[in-house]
């Protein structure tokens, strides 16, 4: 067990901490919002990851391959999901909201977030192609599940807080306008990628 773990970490090493679509949204919500006011997102993100490889691990996978319409379905739906974040950052005008309602990102966006990015569901399954041997049980499924969550939940954390970091250098009206214009301008890019691949 020891062995499988280690070498599943070294495998999500590159998963986790490049700039993908989560860490990048995560890393504007701490830019905009601060660490602390990111936990319910982050909460939201990480069940809706552990339920997602759980049922990927136990079978759903088999699904998604006889049914590849449905990654095509989900990754559009996760572009227009991120162009919506793109569009309250860009609407968002003083620090410590996220819109000019004062809307915050909670865990129905956190988890909305996982739901509808398909490149994550595709890394789960390869992950589990690689170290999920074909007599295991669903023990060795929920313990591979569990260390992909909590792996990505310290990845996640460590982008929010870099974008927190940018976050207090954006004290102004003016300065906070900008990093929220530039936030949305690379969530907006995100999401057209994510629609194009």
């Amino acid at each position: 067990m020891f062995t499988l773990t280690l070498a599943l970490l070294v495998f999500l090493l590159p998963l986790a901490w490049s700039p993908g679509p989560g860490n990048m949204v995560f890393a504007a919500i701490g830019a905009r919002e601060g660490l602390a006011a990111s936990w319910p997102a982050s909460l939201g993100y990480h069940l809706a990851t552990w339920v997602v490889t759980a049922a990927i691990g136990l079978g759903f996978a088999t699904i998604t391959q006889a049914a590849p319409g449905l990654m095509r379905l989900i990754s559009l739906a996760g572009a227009g999901y991120v162009l919506r974040l793109a569009w309250r950052f860009w609407q968002a005008g003083r620090l410590g909201a996220m819109a000019p309602t004062g809307a915050r990102t909670g865990i129905g966006d956190g988890a909305a977030l996982l739901l509808f990015n398909a490149k994550a569901y595709v890394i789960i399954a390869a992950m589990f192609s690689q170290f999920l041997p074909a007599d295991a049980d669903w023990r060795l499924v929920l313990w591979i599940t569990t260390v992909f969550t909590l792996h990505n939940l310290l990845a996640f954390t460590c982008w929010t807080w870099a974008g927190d970091v940018i976050l207090r250098r954006y004290r102004t009206p003016r300065s906070a306008r900008l990093l929220n214009r530039v936030c949305g301008l690379l969530l907006a890019g995100i999401a057209l990628w994510m629609a194009l691949r």
